[in-house]
């Protein structure tokens, strides 16, 4: 009975690659269901962000907050993060775990684990724009002649407008102080807040009861509605279980911190340079044609999965822990 527990509380571990039992940790400890604490942690920070992000902007700005000042508007989006998502985390994961540096994954990465990682970062983003582009393509089709999709469009198209429009008033620099102001915003904060709140605490937690895969597929899941992103929404997923399957493969939180930096750092040079709010466009090809995307889509997959498949495989050749 004792044997069984300890595998029901530590399925993290329970298929790890090291046949030493000496270089197993121990199971985390936790006060309540790690899948209860996960999501006791996802209805709590999502209450926090969004409705106490909302009263706090009512208390500081008042009714007529859209005529506040951007930077003041910039500060206090940095607050919410890290009041309403980053301050949550380390305190679930405090009160519901004895190991915080193992649950948020607190281990220095090396500079080849990162290098690696940002590989398949660039190897992933034209990936995404292109399963956005089908996507969208087909949504679009789709909505030319079943009413019921026309409706859903017409609605999507309606959130994607505000969601443009807020990002596209924070990414607005007049100089260089707000521009490294915008980067502190949009790329440094929620990396760091996201990062720990979802393949931190979130991660870790679903990790104690479920595969690897399914932990970061679920997370993933989670991160994309967060977001409010409509047309984003397929590619975030993509997106957050690749950071998930980072931060479980280094066993570091840096790493997935790294990519979430640099893919919303991209995205603000593809606003000062493209003209354009997302580094995964939302908007259907200017020329209609989607052949080559769906052409790219196939080739990309196939070299992602490689590069998938030989990390794991020769993952300790590739880096020096």
């Amino acid at each position: 009975m004792q044997e069984d527990d300890l595998k029901e509380n530590n399925s993290e571990y329970k298929e790890d690659e090291n046949p030493n039992p000496e270089d197993n940790p121990p199971p985390l400890k936790s006060t309540i269901n790690p899948v209860y604490a996960a999501f006791f942690g996802l209805f709590a920070v999502f209450i926090l962000y969004q409705f106490g992000g909302a009263i706090l902007t009512l208390l500081i700005f008042g009714a007529d907050f859209q005529k506040a000042d951007v930077n003041a508007t910039r500060l206090l989006t940095m607050g919410g993060q890290i009041l309403f998502i980053l301050l949550p985390a380390l305190l679930f994961t405090k009160y519901f775990y004895n190991d915080i540096t193992r649950v948020l994954r607190a281990h220095l990465p090396s500079w080849k684990e990162i290098a690696v990682f940002t590989v398949g970062l660039f190897i992933l983003t034209p990936l995404l724009q292109d399963i956005i582009y089908i996507q969208n393509y087909l949504f679009d089709l789709g909505a030319k002649n079943f009413d019921l999709l026309r409706k859903f469009k017409e609605m999507f198209d309606q959130l994607d407008k505000i969601v443009e429009g807020a990002y596209g008033s924070l990414l607005n620099a007049n100089n260089p102080v707000e521009m490294v102001l915008i980067i502190a915003v949009v790329a440094v904060t929620p990396a760091i807040c996201e990062e720990v709140f979802f393949r931190g605490y979130v991660l870790t937690s679903f990790n104690q009861k479920f595969k690897p895969f399914f932990s970061a597929l679920v997370t993933a899941f989670f991160f994309a509605i967060y977001h409010f992103n409509p047309y984003g929404s397929l590619a975030l997923i993509l997106l957050g279980l690749y950071f998930g399957f980072a931060a479980y493969t280094s066993d570091s939180i840096i790493v997935p911190m790294f990519l979430h930096f640099l893919n919303n750092f991209l995205a603000i040079l593809a606003y000062f340079i493209l003209g354009s709010d997302e580094l995964l466009n939302s908007n259907l090809p200017d020329d209609g044609v989607i052949a080559p995307h769906f052409i790219s889509l196939f080739f990309l997959t196939v070299i992602f999965f490689i590069f998938i498949y030989l990390l794991k495989k020769n993952y300790n050749k590739f880096v020096t822990k």
